[in-house]
């Protein structure tokens, strides 16, 4: 009779508990994400670019502008890119990261005359660790996302951009 007692209490206990855990969880309402508008930065000042290595397979040299580092409410983290070919061509672009799904956006391009073009293009794509676009894959392990968390702050990018990278995500 004990045991019968005993068995009845444990199949009840585990009842209410799978049943109190059943609306525990009912009870988190699964939000869509939702970006935050963006406006344009300013053009990118010299004083404040700051470079990045990416890879020995390319001779461009890649810079992000400090001034323009921003890492949002809504867990993306915006900023000036520079390049600068091997021979001299310079391409500037205000893009957007998102750590949680690995994926880039490009906002807008820069024009010599300092001011912007918005991107005809400007749907989140996947970033990929290939030769081609090899600095997307930097920015994302090296410095904004390391470990695939988001940096805490621009102050925790900026450090990582001028120490080479993130040494431990603990570690800032």
């Amino acid at each position: 009779m004990v045991f019968l007692l005993r068995m009845f209490a444990v199949g009840c206990g585990l009842f209410f508990a799978s049943a109190a855990g059943a609306s525990f969880e009912e009870d988190y309402e699964v939000k869509p994400w939702q970006e935050i508008e963006v406006a344009l930065p300013a053009a990118p000042a010299r004083e404040s670019l700051l470079p990045f290595y990416v890879s020995a397979a390319t001779d461009n040299r890649f810079f992000v502008d400090a001034a323009t580092l921003t890492v949002a409410s809504d867990g993306v983290v915006r900023y000036v890119l520079k390049v600068v070919s091997s021979e001299g061509a310079v391409t500037v672009s205000f893009e957007g990261m998102r750590c949680e799904t690995r994926e880039r956006r490009i906002y807008a391009s820069g024009r010599s005359d300092g001011s912007w073009s918005k991107s005809r293009n400007n749907q989140w794509s996947s970033i990929r660790d290939a030769a081609s676009n090899r600095q997307y894959a930097a920015l994302f392990g090296d410095y904004f996302c390391p470990d695939g968390a988001i940096v805490r702050n621009a102050d925790e990018a900026v450090r990582a951009l001028r120490r080479g990278g993130h040494t431990d995500i603990r570690g800032y």
